[in-house]
């Protein structure tokens, strides 16, 4: 006997309503709900080089690292070997969470997606080499065109395909600034899509805001579908359409709201990264240990006033 059309609508309305109670129970999050992590554009005007950077995150207190590629590829051209830094990354006690690339995956000529792949390749395996997890992969060389959504999504498997090999995961990241996956939503259409256990967003405070995607989504997702999230907010005076990289600031020294989407976050079981990523000329100006310092315990109080 099939269920009448009330019945399924009696058993969903249940079901959301059970579903709101057991949100509104949950248990109030240990003291540190997240990881801390730090993305080494916050101190890229100080110029360090990838050494000093590690020493100096782990001094400061962070768990996870979130280098550049091109930092990584200067440091062995230096002479340096990627066995004795990712030593010095387990001494200091520091997980390498992902590095930021910029493989042109997405692209429609043919010729350019098939060397972003040869590109893609070569920056796992600098990951992988230095006990890595994840590389970001956002829309690069597509910034300014539309993009097929289905179309990406079908090259974002081909990516995660790459990744199962080279043992590194991409993460589809969100760029706010773009023509096209521009938006939390757009993004997540990709991961699925791409059909694939892996996959899942890079997603961030600031592109959030700067493309239009606003607040509520993130809370119909859940753990799987995020690897790390970088953290940063923007001050009250810049629209979306005029905002810039560089004018992101400290978490709790802008207008996101930081308490509902740290809140909506845990709610749907993350319990990974949170990583500083800033470009702020101003923050450069200053002495990279300091900068640190405060982007830790700005983030860590902006954490605790979620919860509080």
């Amino acid at each position: 006997m099939h269920p009448s059309r009330r019945d399924a609508m009696t058993a969903l309305t249940a079901g959301v309503g059970l579903a709101s109670l057991a949100q509104a129970e949950q248990p109030k999050p240990p003291a540190e709900p997240f990881g801390y992590c730090f993305n080494t554009s916050t101190i890229r005007g100080q110029k360090l080089d990838l050494v000093a950077e590690v020493d100096l995150v782990a001094r400061a207190g962070y768990q996870g690292f979130e280098p550049w590629i091109n930092e990584i590829d200067q440091y062995v051209k230096a002479g340096g070997s990627l066995k004795d830094l990712a030593k010095r990354l387990s001494d200091k006690g520091l997980s390498l969470e992902d590095a930021i690339g910029f493989p042109e995956w997405v692209v429609d000529d043919e010729a350019r997606r098939k060397k972003g792949l040869e590109e893609a390749k070569r920056c796992m395996d600098l990951v992988q080499q230095l006990g890595g997890k994840r590389i970001a992969a956002p829309p690069a060389g597509a910034r300014d065109v539309p993009i097929d959504l289905r179309r990406a999504a079908e090259r974002y498997r081909a990516l995660l395909e790459l990744g199962d090999k080279m043992a590194v995961v991409p993460q589809v990241e969100l760029w706010g600034f773009t023509a096209g996956m521009n938006k939390l939503g757009e993004c997540v259409q990709v991961a699925v899509e791409a059909d694939h256990p892996k996959a899942c967003v890079l997603a961030d405070v600031y592109h959030l805001y700067k493309g239009g995607s606003g607040w509520q989504g993130l809370r119909l997702l859940n753990a799987a579908a995020l690897g790390v999230f970088h953290m940063n907010d923007y001050p009250a005076d810049l629209p979306r359409d005029k905002i810039v990289d560089a004018q992101r600031v400290f978490p709790g020294d802008g207008v996101a709201p930081l308490k509902t989407l740290l809140r909506d976050l845990y709610a749907i079981g993350f319990r990974g990264m949170l990583s500083l990523e800033l470009f702020n000329p101003e923050y450069y100006k200053q002495d990279a240990a300091k900068v640190a310092e405060t982007g830790l315990a700005k983030m860590k109080a902006a954490v605790a006033a979620a919860f509080a």
